[in-house]
């Protein structure tokens, strides 16, 4: 399911960092004469532009996430596709394919985050500071990737949304008999908190290796997907 909400709740996760988005930052080739300037405020114009570069950089982050399921659906022959679907009068979306076994399921429905795993941490690498720059196109990458876990995890502890939710058939894919859909919830909820605490606490080196850890055992989670 892919509802818009993701966008929304990364939009407010990143609120903070709106003077990134509003003022022109300093010349740091002018350091020595930065303290007695004053930034440029930025037109309505400037405004609206970062504003939809924002929105399109979330709107990138749902196509790297949607390509991860349809890449490997390819891989398996699982022949994918989507269809609508509607959860309490909402419209959504779904990327759907054929029966597989519960190994290939659990890695088709892994996929998405996968891929916002490996965009989340290659941008908090290559630009620890992305907070103070302006670059909203990134940033709105980054919300969808955040937003979107946060949104997952949240359904997956409520057990709400359709049955075509990702952390439902990961959870129906682990083990013998599947496990508890909360766990899974967990799982993806942990390296978001850890990368929002990253993108605002840029010198927090703990945080920044324990997010690689919770995403490199989430991938190992594969290995005993669909275990007899």
């Amino acid at each position: 399911m892919k509802p818009l909400a993701p966008v929304l709740i990364g939009i407010f996760l990143l609120a903070s960092a709106r003077p990134s988005l509003a003022q022109t930052p300093p010349d740091p080739q002018a350091q020595t004469s930065a303290s007695t300037q004053a930034s440029t405020p930025s037109t309505t114009a400037d405004v609206v532009k970062d504003t939809a570069s924002l929105l399109a950089g979330a709107i990138s982050g749902l196509v790297v996430h949607e390509s991860g399921h349809v890449m490997t659906g390819l891989a398996f022959d699982a022949h994918p596709g989507t269809k609508p679907i509607r959860y309490a009068g909402i419209p959504f979306f779904a990327v759907t394919h054929d029966p597989v076994t519960r190994h290939k399921e659990f890695v088709i429905s892994s996929a998405g985050f996968w891929m916002q795993h490996a965009g989340s941490e290659w941008l908090l690498s290559a630009r620890p500071r992305l907070k103070d720059e302006s670059a909203p196109f990134l940033k709105g990458v980054l919300a969808f990737n955040i937003g979107t876990s946060v949104m997952y995890a949240g359904a997956a502890f409520g057990g709400w949304g359709p049955p075509e939710r990702d952390t439902n058939g990961m959870a129906r894919s682990m083990g013998r008999t599947g496990w508890p859909e909360p766990v899974i919830g967990a799982v993806i909820l942990a390296p978001a908190v850890l990368d929002a605490y990253r993108y605002f606490k840029p010198d927090a080196r703990w945080a920044a290796w324990t997010s690689r850890g919770a995403k490199i055992a989430f991938m190992a989670l594969a290995l005993g997907a669909g275990r007899r």
